[in-house]
C-alpha cells in the first residue's frame, strides 16, 4: 500500500516537470531556434573567411585593398582609398543601433516607437545594399587594379610621371619587362580569379543575408503597425528575434571588412 502511494506520488511529480514548466534557458523556443540558426551560419561564414585567409597568405602577390577599393561616387577618378566602404559600413552599424532602439520600445509595448526605429533600420540596410551595388558595378566595369610593388611603382612613377597606384598600368600587363636606372624590373599582373571570386561570393552571400533581413524587417514592421504583436503582450518578441539576426549580419560584416579591406 505504501509502495503504491509512493509510486503514484512520484508519477505526479514527474508529470509536473513537463507540463507548463519553465524553459531551462529562460528563453522562448523561437529565440533558441534563432540562436541555433545563427550559430550554424557563423560556422559557414567562418569557413569562407578562413579559406580566403589561407589563399591570401599563401600567395606571394595579391591585390592591395587601398588600390582596389579607392572609387567614390561623384568624385571621378580621384584616389580615395577605403572611404566609400567606410561610409557603407558605418550605415550598416548605425542600423544595428536603431534596431536596438526598436527592441527597447518593444519591451515598453510602444507600437509607434517600434515601427519608427524599424523604418530607420530598413533605411540603413537599404543604403548599405545600394552602396554595395555601386561597388560591384564599379569593379565589374573597371576591373581590379593589379598588385604593385612599392619600389617598382616608385621607379615607374618617376619615369612616367604617374601616381604610384597607376604606375604599373602605365607599363602595360602580362609580365612586361622594363629597364629603369640600369635595373631590370619584373612587372607582374595578378590574375584576379581567386581574389575576385572570393570577394564577390562572400560579399554576395553577406549581401543576400542583408536583403533577406530587410524583407523580414519590412514584414515585421507592417505586422507591428497593424497591432498584431501588441495583442500578444509578449514585449514584441518577434522584433527581438529579427533583431538578433540583424545584429549577427552586422557583426559578420565587421569580419568581412577586416579580411577583404584591411589585410
Amino acid at each position: 500500500m505504501t509502495t503504491d502511494t509512493t509510486t503514484a506520488h512520484a508519477t505526479q511529480e514527474d508529470s509536473g516537470l513537463w507540463e507548463g514548466g519553465k524553459s531551462p534557458f529562460l528563453v522562448s523556443y523561437g529565440k533558441i531556434m534563432m540562436w541555433y540558426f545563427l550559430l550554424s551560419d557563423a560556422f559557414t561564414f567562418s569557413g569562407f573567411l578562413i579559406s580566403y585567409g589561407a589563399l591570401r597568405f599563401s600567395s606571394a602577390i595579391w591585390p592591395k585593398p587601398d588600390v582596389v577599393f579607392a572609387a567614390m561616387p561623384f568624385f571621378g577618378d580621384k584616389h580615395l582609398p577605403l572611404i566609400f566602404v567606410t561610409i557603407m559600413s558605418f550605415a550598416l552599424i548605425f542600423s544595428s543601433v536603431t534596431m536596438v532602439r526598436a527592441v527597447q520600445e518593444g519591451h515598453k509595448e510602444n507600437k509607434d516607437g517600434v515601427v519608427k526605429w524599424m523604418i530607420f533600420t530598413i533605411i540603413g540596410g537599404a543604403f548599405f545594399l545600394g552602396c554595395q551595388a555601386f561597388e560591384w558595378t564599379h569593379l565589374m566595369h573597371e576591373g581590379m587594379t593589379i598588385f604593385y610593388d612599392p619600389f617598382v611603382s616608385h621607379e615607374v612613377a618617376v619615369k612616367y610621371g604617374a601616381e604610384p597606384h597607376h604606375a604599373l598600368a602605365a607599363l602595360g600587363a602580362d609580365g612586361v619587362h622594363s629597364v629603369l636606372n640600369g635595373h631590370q624590373l619584373q612587372v607582374h599582373e595578378v590574375p584576379p580569379t581567386a581574389f575576385g571570386a572570393l570577394f564577390f561570393f562572400i560579399t554576395g552571400f553577406h549581401g543576400f543575408h542583408v536583403f533577406s533581413g530587410l524583407v523580414f524587417l519590412a514584414i515585421i514592421a507592417i505586422n507591428a503597425a497593424s497591432g498584431l504583436y501588441a495583442s500578444r503582450k509578449n514585449g514584441y518578441e518577434m522584433v527581438e528575434k529579427i533583431g538578433l539576426y540583424w545584429h549577427f549580419v552586422d557583426l559578420v560584416w565587421v569580419f568581412v571588412f577586416l579580411v577583404f579591406y584591411l589585410l
